[in-house]
């Protein structure tokens, strides 16, 4: 009896040291290439374009990691009296926001890049007020890395000028 009890005592360690090691392995084991977050370095570029002539280019870049959406802001708060004594804020300036979502080898990128700005002198305002000048463009794209690619684009009514949306995604290793 005694050695039937040590037998199988000697078996059970043997087995639950086995389980212990095999449980240990797969608590080891990486998540999937589909399952792990990609990361990546955004460069944006807001081009000012003139006749087809671009004239003018701001550079933005953030990090990014998929499934979490980032923003990107700069700019001024603006107070604007909308009654006597009583004043409300503006946000002039930049703010570009970001997600990418998708598979590592084929990354979607959804943004959205608004631009305001107050209108010169002498465009006027109405009793005093700015007036602010607005341009949203925004998409959704499968990203190609390493090579720019333009999102969107719009052409300003009051001018020859267009503007476009343009960002080059690098994989972050």
């Amino acid at each position: 009896m005694r050695k039937a009890i040590c037998s199988t005592i000697v078996v059970l360690t043997l087995l639950g040291g086995g389980a212990m090691r095999a449980w240990t392995q797969d608590s080891n084991v990486q998540p999937s290439a589909e399952k792990r977050e990609s990361a990546m370095h955004l460069e944006f570029s807001i081009n000012e374009l003139e006749d087809g002539k671009k004239i003018n280019v701001r550079h933005y870049s953030m990090n990014l990691t998929g499934g979490t959406p980032k923003d990107l802001k700069i700019g001024t708060r603006v107070p604007v009296e909308a009654e006597q004594g009583k004043f409300v804020y503006l946000d002039i300036g930049t703010s570009i926001h970001a997600r990418i979502y998708g598979k590592e080898d084929a990354p979607v990128l959804d943004v959205q890049a608004e631009v305001t700005n107050l209108a010169v002198a002498d465009q006027g305002g109405h009793g005093g007020q700015p007036i602010v000048r607005q341009m949203i463009i925004s998409g959704s794209t499968i990203l190609i890395y390493d090579k720019p690619m333009v999102v969107g684009a719009v052409d300003d009514p009051n001018s020859k000028r267009q503007y476009q949306l343009e960002v080059t995604a690098t994989k972050i290793k």
